[in-house]
């Protein structure tokens, strides 16, 4: 990165291929070993780096993914720029072949809050940079089960209560685009899985400081998705 005031927290899933060994064979004190023990479930190692971590900005970057050499310094820049705690970017699809299938969004917009990201998750994890005192205080990502490859866009609209995210079009990170290998390949419908992300959004500690009028968006799709889900409407959707 040409950033270079940084610490690498790399964060194990309980992997058995030799990773431990070559991250400490390394020698660069920058670059941290996070040992854990397998739980199938991202959140649980990011949220052990999380608490980890000595610097005010978290970035996340999974195995599979690229960073091109200016993305940090850009996104500080931006934000330095807005005074927003969070940022993200565009970036290239990468096929299992490793050639470009284009841009994966087609966004205009320089910021966005929560009435976009109520719409469709507009954050992609390799490319966030998030303040790290917004993201303990929402409670980092949440571990429940049902939000397995979810739990990046719960912590993206628990985050919508207190700033705007801002976005550059620009592609700064390679995204491996391998469907088949996604943690959510065969999972539940898109229905089921916006209402498990809405449902915690919904419990959040972070619903209460939406306004009103953000509190009757989050209940009204929320009943959408489990009317499409074919679950009941319990009491508690009706209430702002």
């Amino acid at each position: 990165q040409s950033h270079r005031e940084l610490e690498v927290l790399v964060c194990d899933d309980g992997s058995t291929d030799g990773t431990e060994a070559r991250i400490k064979a390394l020698d660069d004190p920058r670059v941290r070993w996070v040992p854990g023990p397998h739980a199938g479930r991202p959140a649980v190692p990011r949220n052990r780096g999380i608490a980890l971590a000595k610097g005010n900005w978290l970035a996340f970057l999974d195995s599979d993914d690229t960073w091109l050499p200016s993305k940090l310094e850009r996104q500080l820049e931006q934000l330095e720029r807005t005074g927003n705690k969070a940022c993200c970017t565009n970036a290239l699809r990468i096929t299992p072949s490793g050639t470009s299938a284009g841009p994966y969004f087609n966004a205009p917009s320089s910021t966005f809050g929560l009435d976009e990201l109520l719409e469709v998750n507009r954050v992609i994890c390799s490319s966030s940079l998030v303040e790290r005192g917004l993201v303990v205080k929402v409670g980092g990502f949440p571990e429940a089960p049902e939000l397995k490859a979810l739990e990046d866009y719960a912590l993206w609209l628990r985050q919508a209560a207190f700033t705007r995210f801002d976005y550059l079009e620009e592609p700064l990170v390679h995204y491996a685009d391998v469907p088949s290998e996604s943690l959510r390949a065969g999972s539940v419908s898109v229905a089921a899985q916006r209402d498990a992300v809405l449902s915690d959004l919904r419990r959040s500690a972070a619903f209460t400081t939406f306004t009103p009028a953000q509190r009757r968006a989050i209940t009204g799709q929320l009943r959408r998705a489990r009317r499409y889900a074919g679950r009941p409407l319990t009491q508690w959707l009706f209430l702002r």
